[in-house]
């Protein structure tokens, strides 16, 4: 039998008692040591001062450190000769943090590949033509389309095609004028969208796959005979019964791919996806989310996605992390619940780690005049060893500040108050000297601002 393992817990004196109350709550399958590293504040701990202060790493068979510990833990593992890691940022994320280990989804694979639309193609250069392309390449997308525009000369459509093929990309030209897609295709485009029965006769000149879509909208027996029609021939195709916008035949369009797969349960079929999120004045992540979930009901094979209107400019990347989130979902037979919160950007799933109670606790405790900012479900909570004052809006705080003649102070802590409001409002996580969390919508590498020079009195919580 497999020896238990034994992890030490690194601590501030504050978080202490709630570390040793979720651990003893959590009942875990480990051995665990709490260790007290002499600092007050769990949250200001720090590798160089770990590797001071630590004397003894009591048979431990690795080292938990806070969240928040700044500083390179490599060293630390090479220092002590065990692995040293960061924990969560919330005490009461350690039940998650454990119960994930080990089996963290992978989302590195995926079956539905991304068509990203350059719309406006025509009244592009080639170099920027390529600079889009490069940029949907970076956000997800497996094959750059080309889009035609209605009675707009595309004349470097050949040179386009070929440029990008040189450069390693996968290419379709997306037209419903016959010249376009025979051009796109003598020049080397892998994919032309669209073709119908009467234009399967440019296969013939061309080696490209199509996407097939009916004669006339909607009419899924004219889409089902070309379909036989390339089968019988042994070519490979995509179908699409065209996806339609709100209150234009949305829903009837979702029964078209639903009767298309029944009739059709083997071939490989596309979903253009702008209609809806293009169309629809709502925010691009939940529909993506909903569109790659019935994608993968049925079985899409490819996505043909778009970033025209402004509010649709994470699209492309949505659909990336979309696609993977419902691939390992419906591997594991699993809700996709849980796997990974990067479409989750205006909300969060558990927004306020505490109640109002438990930081009237913790701030009880407090002997110094750093100011601590965290939010629960009644508001926004402002403390420190001088008091502890609650409100929703930043403004009702600001007597109770004292920061009078300290710019740097009342800059840092007005930013902080304002990402705290925000949070409060939107229902996200707060945590104080962090950026917000906005999932895809942002992805925020940190310009590591040395943000201690805007707060001479400290201000992080245990």
């Amino acid at each position: 039998m497999a020896e238990r393992e034994h992890i030490l817990f690194l601590t501030g004196k504050l978080a202490e008692p709630q570390l040793r109350q979720v651990l003893d709550a959590m009942q875990p399958e480990f051995d665990y040591t709490v260790h007290v590293l002499g600092v007050k504040v769990a949250a200001l701990m720090t590798a160089d001062m770990i590797a001071r202060r630590l004397k003894d790493t009591f048979d431990a068979d690795r080292i938990l450190v806070p969240g928040r510990c700044r500083g390179d833990l490599d060293r630390l593992a090479e220092m002590f000769g065990i692995p040293v890691q960061r924990g969560p940022d919330e005490l009461k994320d350690l039940p998650l943090f454990f119960g994930k280990a080990g089996q963290k989804p992978d989302l590195s694979q995926y079956r539905v590949r991304i068509f990203a639309e350059i719309v406006d193609a025509p009244r592009m250069d080639i170099p920027a033509i390529i600079a889009r392309a490069d940029y949907y390449r970076t956000q997800g997308a497996d094959v750059i389309d080309l889009g035609c525009l209605p009675e707009t000369p595309f004349s470097h459509l050949a040179e386009a095609v070929q440029e990008l093929k040189r450069q390693g990309f996968q290419v379709s030209v997306d037209s419903l004028v016959t010249e376009d897609l025979r051009t796109g295709g003598l020049a080397g485009a892998d994919y032309l969208l669209s073709l119908n029965e009467d234009s399967l006769f440019l296969l013939d000149e061309v080696p490209a796959t199509p996407i097939l879509i009916a004669k006339e909208h909607g009419d899924l027996t004219s889409l089902a005979r070309a379909i036989k029609y390339l089968q019988q021939q042994g070519r490979p195709f995509l179908a699409d019964p065209i996806l339609d916008p709100i209150h234009f035949g949305f829903t009837e369009s979702i029964v078209r791919y639903w009767q298309l797969r029944q009739d059709f349960p083997d071939i490989d079929i596309m979903m253009g996806v702008g209609n809806l999120t293009e169309l629809t004045h709502a925010d691009t992540a939940g529909m993506n989310a909903l569109l790659f979930g019935i994608g993968s009901e049925l079985d899409i094979a490819a996505v043909l996605a778009t970033e025209v209107s402004q509010h649709a400019c994470k699209a492309i990347k949505e659909a990336d992390i979309a696609r993977r989130i419902m691939y390992a979902a419906k591997r594991e037979l699993r809700l996709p619940k849980h796997i990974n919160a990067g479409l989750m950007t205006v909300h969060d799933t558990a927004p306020f780690p505490y109640q109002a109670e438990e930081i009237q606790t913790l701030a009880q405790q407090i002997k110094d005049p750093s100011y601590r900012i965290q939010t629960s479900p009644a508001g926004i909570h402002l403390y420190n060893r001088d008091g502890h004052h609650l409100a929703d809006d930043p403004f009702t705080l600001y007597p109770n500040l004292n920061v009078d003649g300290d710019a740097g102070h009342a800059f840092y802590l007005g930013v902080e108050l304002a990402r705290a409001q925000i949070a409060w409002q939107l229902g996200k996580r707060f945590n104080q000297d962090e950026m917000l969390d906005w999932g895809v919508a942002f992805s925020n590498p940190d310009a590591e601002i040395d943000r201690h020079d805007f707060k001479p009195k400290g201000s992080t919580f245990a």
